[in-house]
This record gives C-alpha cells, structure tokens and sequence, in this order.
C-alpha cells in the first residue's frame, strides 16, 4: 500500500511535471510555426486595410479638387456675369447721353449772340439733369437745409446772426444719391449760431 500510495504521488507528480515541462523538440517546432502563422497573417490584414484607406483618402482627394475646380470655375462665371451686366447697364445710361453731348457740340459750334448761346446751353443742362433722373440719380438738398454728415461735407464754418446754428449757407458743390446709395456728399458752407 505504501507503494501503491508513492507510485501514485510520482505519477501525479510526473503529470504535474509534464504540464509545466516545454515541449519537446517537435511540439516546439510547430508552436512556432503557428506563432509565424498568427504574425504573417496579421500584418496581411493590416496591408489590406491600409490599401483601403489610402483608395478611400485619394478617392477623397480627387473629389476634393473636383469640387474646388467646380468653386472656381463658378466664381469665375459669376464675375464675368456681373461684369457683362455692369457693361450692359453701362452702355444703356452712355446711349441716354450721348443726345446730350450731341447738343453740347451743336451748341459750341453755333455762332449765336451771347443771351442765346446762354439759352442753349440751359436747354443742354435741363436736358441731361432729365437723363440723369431717369437713371436713378437724384441731387441732394442743401443750401436752406440743416447740415446733415450723412450727405453733407462743411467745407467752411461761418460765424452768423442771420442763420439757424448748422444752416447750410451755401452750396460749393453739389451732391448726388443714385436711388439710396451716396454717389458724393454735397460740399457746403454751414452757419455757426450760438445765439441761435
């Protein structure tokens, strides 16, 4: 019984042992090849992953200078169709002046006493101030007027009695809306009044 009980304990102590022994020689062999095998057939997957993003990332970037070629050549086509349409405007208000200028030649070409050049030439500015209101353009109130900065420019600041304070005393150069939008402010002589 004793025997029986030690030969027991050494085979269990030998299967204990066999566990934690490494394996032998051809056992190893194949460990490691399936270790290799594990390896290589990770870094494969990896390889095919990274072909897909890098399709993926030019596919993205072809189709990023598409469509910067696309934002350009829209730009580009807006330009020119904002262009064309100023030339067009433009051509419009050159033809609804040249009668003016037509009558401005006949007028410095006739050879009429002083009083009828004048009427003439008054004719001439009622007719382009015509024009001009046609267009959309509209001069701007000024002498009488409160001084306004927003369509006025002082040129001189004039020390009165006989004015409002900020009156508008005079009107150097005319100014001119174009519908609501400021082509240039009126240049004027505003009355300083503190009396008043």
């Amino acid at each position: 019984m004793g025997k029986s009980n030690g030969k027991s304990e050494v085979e269990t102590h030998g299967l204990d042992v066999d566990h934690e022994l490494p394996p032998a020689d051809g056992d190893e062999s194949s460990s490691a090849s399936t270790q290799s095998g594990a390896v290589s057939a990770e870094p494969a997957g990896v390889d095919a992953e990274l072909q897909k993003v890098k399709a993926e990332r030019d596919s993205l970037l072809d189709r990023l200078a598409r469509a910067q070629a696309e934002f350009e050549n829209a730009r580009r086509r807006a330009a020119k169709e904002q262009q064309d349409f100023r030339d067009f405007a433009m051509t419009d208000a050159i033809k609804s002046l040249l009668p003016v200028v037509d009558n401005f030649e006949r007028a410095l070409q006739s050879k009429s006493e002083a009083a009828d050049f004048r009427a003439g030439v008054d004719l001439i500015y009622k007719q382009l101030r015509d024009v001009l209101t046609k267009l959309g353009v509209q001069p701007i109130a000024a002498k009488g007027e409160q001084f306004d900065p927003h369509v006025h420019e002082a040129i001189e600041m004039v020390e009165t009695p006989d004015a409002a304070d900020h009156e508008v005393l005079e009107e150097w150069q005319r100014g001119y809306k174009y519908k609501d939008r400021l082509l240039r402010p009126a240049m004027v002589r505003v009355a300083r009044n503190p009396g008043k």
